[in-house]
């Protein structure tokens, strides 16, 4: 365990990792619950700027299996939300001050949402912003077709060739065409990404999540008769886009419509990994859909 003047760091061994994750204690605490945020592939370190909004309140962060500080004691070649759901359980219950809120953010709102499907009496309200999810969407099997495609092509050829796919993919508005699979596949020198494999297969992106992630299926029953609050968020600057589309359309599964936040998907960042959101804006729409 390591603490700073405002974070604590610990470690929690689960089946096949072990798992870091952040405690900021609130700054002037309050009866709000604690806010666990949670990405997925992406770790603990893209989350400062949203949790300085949040001092009122303890917030939890922490690094996936097979992403950031996390180390695998497994050799899987992929991982379900099912395990990462399972993860953010052992989280919670190991801090000890469930139910929490909780925002998931794409891969981590589809982990989010599977989480609550089972064991919804650790969440008091979720925010699940741009699952990217294809279950409700008209070119279901096309985008499910092309996450095989993409991770074939990782274990065939590597990282660049594959991100090149997937940045084409994330990119495009729209429904996917029915030839999609059929046009020539992007160059990576595009994306500024090299074209030659360098042998490592651990990317959690192209490697450990896209083929489990994205083709989820959820439990709508189970979610329709959670306890927990739930709210689907999208960015009002990526409508069209896979994670919007996968937002929207699992907020009329369950039975409303999602809500719009600032930004784009990537609407919370402040800086980190060199992308600029709307993180002010975006930290007072999140608290409205909490404070319900």
């Amino acid at each position: 365990m390591t603490t700073t003047d405002t974070m604590e760091t610990r470690v929690l061994e689960v089946p096949g990792a072990v798992l870091r994750y952040d405690i900021r204690r609130a700054a002037t605490p309050g009866e709000h619950p604690p806010l666990l945020l949670a990405g997925s592939p992406m770790d603990a370190s893209g989350f400062p700027t949203l949790a300085g909004y949040f001092t009122d309140r303890t917030v939890v962060t922490y690094d996936p299996r097979g992403t950031g500080r996390s180390e695998r004691t497994d050799d899987a070649d992929e991982y379900t939300p099912e395990q990462h759901a399972d993860d953010l359980r052992r989280v919670i219950e190991a801090v000890g001050a469930g139910p929490v809120d909780l925002f998931g953010s794409s891969g981590g709102a589809v982990n989010a949402l599977t989480l609550v499907s089972r064991h919804p009496e650790l969440v008091r309200t979720l925010v699940a912003h741009e699952p990217p999810s294809s279950q409700f969407l008209p070119d279901q099997k096309i985008i499910d077709a092309v996450c095989d495609d993409m991770r074939a092509t990782y274990y065939a050829e590597g990282m660049g060739k594959a991100m090149a796919k997937f940045i084409q993919l994330v990119s495009l508005r729209g429904e996917l065409p029915t030839d999609y699979l059929d046009r020539p596949a992007p160059d990576p020198a595009t994306f500024g990404l090299p074209a030659e494999d360098d042998g490592d297969r651990s990317d959690p992106l192209v490697g450990l999540n896209i083929r489990t992630c994205t083709p989820y299926r959820f439990d709508i029953d189970a979610l329709r008769a959670a306890s927990t609050r739930i709210v689907l968020a999208v960015g009002e600057k990526s409508e069209g886009e896979i994670a919007h589309r996968g937002g929207a359309s699992v907020a009329v599964a369950l039975g409303g419509a999602a809500v719009t936040f600032p930004g784009d998907h990537s609407g919370f960042l402040g800086g980190e990994f060199g992308m600029h959101g709307e993180p002010e804006g975006f930290a007072a729409a999140l608290r409205a859909a909490l404070d319900g």
